[in-house]
């Protein structure tokens, strides 16, 4: 049996990258009042889920979310937990590819990062500023393991 050669490398071929289809969905989803499904476990070792609106393609392979409690919530339960589940779906979109992505599915590790809370607020879409406008909330860093679906142009799956 052979081995992988001497040069390949220690990492799956395909890689996360969020623009394009992924940024083109999740950017707008909340123009569209689509916004996307976040999981994650509990403190007490229980599921949460909730409806964000805040999400937005920050880099190739993470994704900002602005977090309006600090102290209880998403930015608690990630900082005991960092695992992460999100859910996009839009049944409206078509299969333009300008259009973006119908179904996508995001598992990473989440993190709270005050260091970027003016970048992470300033890319979350006005009506969720508005929500937070005494900027009490902090900004949560999505490193992204994988993401899978199906977008305008077909399939997505891809894995650090």
């Amino acid at each position: 049996m052979a081995g992988k050669p001497a040069d390949a490398p220690d990492r799956p071929a395909e890689k996360i990258d969020l623009t394009g289809t992924v940024a083109a969905s999740l950017n707008s989803a909340m123009d569209r009042e689509r916004p996307a499904v976040v999981s994650v476990v509990a403190v007490d070792g229980t599921p949460s889920v909730s409806f964000r609106g805040s999400i937005f393609v920050y880099s190739r392979d993470q994704l900002a979310i602005w977090v309006r409690k600090q102290h209880e919530g998403l930015a608690v339960d990630v900082t005991a937990n960092p695992a992460i589940s999100i859910l996009y779906y839009d049944p409206a979109q078509g299969p333009d590819p300008a259009v973006g992505a119908r179904r996508i599915l995001v598992k990473g590790r989440a993190r709270v990062d005050a260091s970027v809370n003016d970048a992470v607020y300033a890319g979350i879409p006005e009506a969720e500023r508005g929500r937070d406008a005494e900027r009490r909330g902090v900004a949560v860093i999505v490193d992204v393991d994988s993401v899978v679906g199906f977008g305008g142009t077909g399939p997505i799956k891809q894995a650090r």
